[in-house]
């Protein structure tokens, strides 16, 4: 499973907006893996900022 693919299942599976943070937490990665496959996730907006530094599967 890519990273990007990872990180979206965590989010959707946790029900919130979560930090990068949490997301490394809970998916196992490290957090520069999060946040490269975060911004991979933003340009292909599928996951939105609902409030600053929180993000959520669109």
């Amino acid at each position: 499973m890519e990273n990007a693919d990872k990180v979206l299942d965590v989010m959707k599976k946790a029900g919130k907006a979560l930090k990068a943070g949490e997301i490394a937490e809970l998916s196992g990665l490290d957090k520069k893996d999060v946040d490269k496959a975060m911004k991979e996730l933003k340009t292909e907006e599928k996951i939105i900022s609902p409030k600053r530094c929180f993000w959520e599967p669109k």
